[in-house]
């Protein structure tokens, strides 16, 4: 069986954000057994599991993968929407658009220190989308 719903998300300034209790509120009761599977629907933004206890690791993610993927980099022609345009669709590909968590006992099967996390690459990415499904 397969279930799927569409979530809008708050809106989230740039950073990194802790969104598993958002995410479970939004899941009807959970199979005994099976996936959630998480996709943004967007191109500059992203979602990543990892730690969930510590707020200074996503700030630690920020300032990594800033320094990784600068802005303002003279390498980049796509800058319409600004300086954060070109840098927010690379750090989506190198993070990822989806990931896939166990379902076991009817919850998420997270480790004890993880948490899903919502990238938000850009300044003012606005509002973000996200499809839940669930494979039983």
């Amino acid at each position: 069986m397969i279930q799927q719903k569409e979530i809008t998300l708050p809106e989230f300034r740039r950073g990194y954000h802790l969104i598993t209790s958002i995410i479970e509120q939004n899941l009807a009761q959970l199979p005994e057994k099976g996936l959630l599977h998480i996709l943004v629907k967007h191109t500059s933004a992203g979602i990543t599991l990892n730690e969930n206890a510590d707020p200074t690791v996503r700030i630690d993610f920020e300032s990594f993968i800033n320094k990784m993927i600068p802005e303002k980099d003279d390498v980049y022609i796509h800058t319409y929407e600004g300086d954060d345009d070109m840098p927010g669709h690379l750090k989506s590909s190198v993070i990822g658009a989806e990931v896939t968590i166990p379902i076991t006992n009817y919850q998420l099967n997270l480790g004890t220190w993880q948490g899903i996390y919502f990238c938000e690459f850009r300044n003012y990415g606005g509002v973000r989308r996200l499809v839940l499904t669930v494979y039983s």
